[in-house]
């Protein structure tokens, strides 16, 4: 009979819907010297169970927290710092108006304006031929997919006709 439970203990442990209850029932009779044959595999399982619950863990653990940079901390600062530079630089920069100006200055800030202004155009007629080379690549697009569906209609015709 107690053998019999023990199997049904055995069955259920395996499936994991046993008790601590039956954990320890189990574990009282594979700790005995004679157990059944056909359970010997068991044996060593429970048997290293038994000996590891009386083990403690005898090692000093560090309680004091680790310091670490905390680099996002220090990004963001940076980041808020340059900033204000900027804004600060700017702001500087643009106490300097035009009529505050030497004619020296003046004369290269008007040179400056001028190159800009002829880079400027220079750069809007490059875009125009851009503008019509998309045209014409749009074209052959087109084109190209009527000569597909030319062939498309010579095929089907020529089938037709065979």
């Amino acid at each position: 009979m107690v053998l019999n439970k023990i199997e049904i203990l055995i069955e259920k442990y395996e499936n994991g819907e046993t008790t601590l209850l039956e954990e320890q029932q189990l574990k009282t009779y594979f700790s005995q010297e004679t157990v059944a044959p056909h359970l010997e595999v068991y044996k060593p399982l429970f048997q290293y169970f038994s000996l590891t619950q009386s083990e403690q863990f005898t090692k000093d653990i560090p309680l004091e927290p680790k310091k670490t940079i905390n680099l996002y901390r220090w990004i963001s600062v940076a980041a808020v710092a340059i900033v204000m530079l900027g804004v600060y630089f700017s702001t500087y920069n643009n106490t300097k108006t035009l009529e505050n100006l030497s004619n020296e200055e003046r004369l290269a800030y008007n040179q400056t304006i001028e190159a800009f202004n002829l880079l400027s155009h220079n750069f809007n007629k490059g875009k125009e031929n851009m503008f019509a080379l998309n045209v014409m690549s749009n074209s052959l697009e087109k084109g190209t997919e009527n000569i597909a569906y030319l062939n498309e209609f010579s095929e089907s015709t020529n089938k037709f006709i065979k």
